[in-house]
């Protein structure tokens, strides 16, 4: 594993770079106050996925400017206002490996500085005068929104199905990986099926990010998370590896995980016995399963271009986001 991420990070490591002078050249708030709260958690050691794969989808279909990382960073600022507004609506104590902003900074401001992200990136989309960009860019606020609702909808149900935690995932993570990977070919004027193609491979990768992170969850400890272990289900989210062990696990077993999950306030000897559970009837290895697939699904779409060393990078992506410990 650490062989994939360091050479990951050594081909990638110029584009790094431009986008980390990206992020803090157009973060460009009024208020030192808001540079500080949204700083607190964007630059905390994300992984600039995101805006890392706007630049490889343009340059991957001939295309390469200043304005492409400049419009990369929107990415960054979008994914650090769902997740300050995540940390407020779900409680959490840490992220990252350190308080949450609204441990730090309060509720409201932690509120509003996400809200001012969200403009500052829809500003910059703006600046690309496409309204194709613009549209895809406010599209993907509008089904993040809607998946944190039907998340929050069903928070703590044990009825939650593999269909709707798909949707969710696909709402809350999935499209802003996706959108990376299209608005990155539209900048292009790529061929349609080279934007298709990485419409498609955005949208699978996506999915094996959300669904490795779940993992993570019941196999990492919180050191690698950066948050608390079980936080997610302490939240009330049902995820893969739960979902598939409910389903396969007998009347008994299912009962025993029903009450450790449906009670939030579970001790460390109940999480351990629930992750035992999980091993035995499958859910750790369905899920890598079904993520596992998705890594295929996203290099097969890779195909349409010719051999590159970007096209090599975005293949190593989608082995990396299932392999990783963090």
């Amino acid at each position: 594993m650490t062989g994939i991420k360091q050479k990951l990070l050594s081909l990638v490591e110029p584009d790094l770079q431009k986008i980390e002078v990206a992020l803090e050249n157009n973060l460009t708030p009024h208020l030192e106050l808001v540079r500080e709260t949204a700083g607190h958690l964007m630059f905390a050691g994300g992984k600039r996925l995101r805006p890392l794969l706007i630049v490889l989808s343009a340059r991957i279909c001939g295309h390469e400017n200043e304005f492409v990382t400049k419009f990369a960073s929107i990415f960054e600022f979008l994914h650090t206002a769902t997740l300050l507004h995540d940390d407020v609506i779900d409680g959490a104590d840490m992220r990252r490996g350190k308080p949450v902003a609204n441990a730090v900074y309060g509720a409201a401001v932690t509120v509003l500085t996400g809200d001012f992200l969200l403009a500052r990136a829809l500003n910059i989309a703006a600046e690309s005068e496409s309204m194709r960009i613009i549209k895809v860019v406010s599209g993907m606020t509008e089904e993040i929104s809607q998946g944190e609702i039907h998340q929050l909808i069903k928070k703590g149900d044990i009825t939650l199905s593999e269909e709707e935690y798909m949707d969710v995932i696909r709402r809350k993570t999935g499209v802003l990986i996706q959108g990376a990977c299209k608005t990155g070919a539209i900048l292009a004027n790529a061929s349609s099926g080279e934007e298709q193609a990485l419409t498609k491979y955005g949208d699978h990768l996506g999915m094996v990010f959300q669904i490795a992170d779940d993992i993570l969850d019941y196999t990492a400890d919180t050191g690698e998370l950066g948050k608390a272990v079980g936080a997610d289900l302490r939240e009330g989210k049902l995820t893969l590896p739960v979902i598939h062990a409910l389903r396969e696990a007998n009347p008994a077993d299912r009962a025993r995980m029903e009450t450790i999950i449906v009670n939030t306030g579970f001790t460390n000897e109940e999480f351990d016995a629930l992750r035992k559970l999980l091993n035995r009837y499958g859910g750790i290895d369905y899920a890598r399963a079904v993520a596992a697939d998705h890594v295929r699904a996203a290099k097969a779409q890779l195909e349409i271009f010719e051999p590159s060393r970007t096209r090599e990078i975005l293949a190593m992506m989608a082995d990396y986001a299932l392999q990783r410990r963090v």
